[in-house]
């Protein structure tokens, strides 16, 4: 069993990685805080165009997949670019809406074509289980699902944007609607659309690792105390190893739960994806500390660029399960 990408998944990371470097992501990511999301679709496209969102569609519905570790891979790219916008959530509806199948009458066959495209921004909100009432841009994605109980409808409105520790990550809540499905079926396609939407954050978050250690690495080469580079000092030569080694302990177990997902083990059994989503979002967030005190007064000013990786960091830790709730998940699977 290979816990690690072969040869064509790494060299498809690497040509989402050149078309996310051409892309001036910083730039995209600050547009879509302040509310234009032009830049932002026209770089989903792109993305779409590289078969990015096809990963987790069914070839009956133009899509290639669902594929969990090609769709893993790309979403370390994604995460270590800072790319906004609903991309989790829109694997996870995709996902939600495959395994409801028939439960949603004619929705798989209208939405997952779309989705597959690029032509379809959809963003899911569990409420279930004290999930958040907020879903993430609800107000310019094309449909909004909402899963409450064993209920999934179809937001009609929004209210208001929140602010959000990440100022790319625009919350609202979603209103009324249309009920799309009631049962049995609802209820488990939401678990496996959780699942993904977890596996989906935690290569984001192990992304968004990487890029914060690299440039916290250049940094501290660059920046001179008392003559030479702070890199030299032992204290940061420690603080930048345990950095690498949380990532590097998160990438196998990202790739071994998406392995789990391909072989559609049942949900109750496995604790590989929480374990994934709470090793590579801790991994993260200690990249972001590290980042953030390395860098020193700099690394708590907006106008520079790591700001955004520092503060999705933050974001990425609590969404789609947060480290106590990975953790219970954990420990109940190892139980089982």
């Amino acid at each position: 069993m290979r816990f690690l990408p072969d040869d064509a998944q790494r060299e498809f990371a690497r040509s989402l990685d050149a078309l996310l470097t051409a892309a001036d992501t910083p730039a995209v990511s600050r547009a879509w805080a302040a509310g234009d999301t032009g830049p932002g679709r026209r770089l989903w496209t792109r993305l779409a165009d590289l078969g990015v969102f096809a990963l987790a569609v069914p070839e009956a519905y133009e899509g290639v997949g669902p594929l969990p570790v090609e769709l893993a891979a790309a979403f370390v790219e994604l995460g270590r670019h800072a790319v906004p916008g609903p991309v989790v959530e829109t694997v996870a509806a995709a996902a939600f809406l495959d395994r409801l199948g028939e439960g949603s009458g004619t929705a798989a066959g209208d939405w997952l074509p779309g989705i597959a495209s690029g032509r379809t921004v959809a963003s899911f909100c569990m409420i279930t289980g004290g999930g958040s009432p907020y879903a993430l841009d609800a107000a310019t994605a094309d449909t909004v699902l909402v899963v409450d109980g064993d209920t999934v409808r179809i937001a009609e409105s929004t209210g208001p944007v929140q602010p959000s520790a990440d100022p790319a990550r625009r919350l609202a809540r979603p209103l009324g609607g249309t009920v799309l499905a009631r049962g049995p079926r609802v209820t488990a396609a939401a678990a496996h659309a959780a699942d993904v939407a977890a596996l989906a954050t935690a290569a984001q978050a192990l992304g968004l690792g990487r890029a914060l250690l690299a440039h916290t690495v250049e940094h501290v080469r660059q920046r001179t105390q008392f003559g030479v580079a702070i890199g030299s000092f032992q204290a940061v030569k420690h603080r930048l190893a345990d950095t690498l080694i949380g990532l590097e302990f998160a990438e196998p177990l990202l790739y071994a739960a998406a392995l789990g997902l391909a072989a559609d083990v049942p949900a109750d059994v496995p604790a590989d994806v929480p374990a994934a989503k709470v090793s590579a979002c801790e991994a993260a967030y200690t990249a972001a500390r590290t980042a953030l005190q390395l860098h020193g007064a700099l690394g708590y000013t907006d106008e520079l660029d790591l700001s955004l990786w520092i503060r999705k960091a933050r974001a990425l830790r609590s969404a789609w399960g947060t480290p106590a709730e990975c953790r219970a998940r954990v420990l109940e699977g190892a139980g089982a």
